[in-house]
């Protein structure tokens, strides 16, 4: 079903993909296995909504493999799968941005809430970018002089202010900053500089902070 959540299971070790592919499939969730680093890397992106990576592998190790994945921008959450002297790599694989790792042999209750969690934070993420990109492109509708103003308001300067800043009447500086407003959804002034600052139009920390 192709509304079905799609699991990678990555190991060298068949009889441990078969398992994992059942295990998966028992709960609901659809898996595409495969025997080493390579063959996840030649796959279509974003096939995947959880990749699960064993540590050690023939050819490309997990880290290898997560490094080439982070080099081309996929940000799949990342499960490592680690045997009992791999936890080090594990706790290095996590730096890098791997979202969670478990100890062979597993808990199955254990590696389902893992992936679970892992697709929560994948679907957040994705939400979060979607919310984004549709504010870059109702920025990007604004008039020139609509974005002026919302920077200056934005670094806290007052209506009189940014009047004086650009040679224009206070008036017709709270006209453009209620008509930018109204254009990025923000229902108050608070929330305008929080979309000023999502939309990296300025710093959320002060100067010399």
């Amino acid at each position: 079903m192709p509304d079905k959540p799609c699991i990678a299971v990555v190991d060298d070790d068949q009889a441990l993909r078969d398992s994992l592919t059942w295990l998966l499939d028992s709960v609901g969730l659809a898996t595409l296995a495969y025997g080493d680093g390579e063959a996840l890397l030649d796959a279509e992106p974003g096939r995947h909504n959880v990749i699960l990576l064993d540590v050690r592998m023939p050819g490309l190790s997990g880290l290898q493999v997560q490094q080439r994945l982070g080099e081309r921008g996929d940000d799949t959450p990342v499960i490592f799968m680690t045997g009992h002297g791999d936890v080090p790599m594990a706790v290095q694989a996590l730096k890098a941005g791997a979202c969670d790792f478990i100890e062979k042999p597993f808990n199955h209750q254990q590696l389902i809430d893992t992936v679970q969690q892992a697709l929560a934070q994948h679907r957040r993420h994705r939400q979060a970018q979607g919310r984004l990109e549709a504010l870059r492109e109702r920025y990007a509708g604004l008039r020139p002089k609509e974005r002026q103003i919302l920077v200056h308001v934005a670094e806290g300067l007052t209506s009189r202010e940014i009047a004086a800043e650009l040679g224009i009447s206070a008036k017709t500086v709270e006209v453009y900053r209620l008509r930018a407003m109204k254009a990025l959804g923000a229902a108050n002034l608070a929330e305008l500089v929080r979309l000023c600052v999502a939309l990296e139009l300025v710093s959320p920390y002060p100067e010399g902070s």
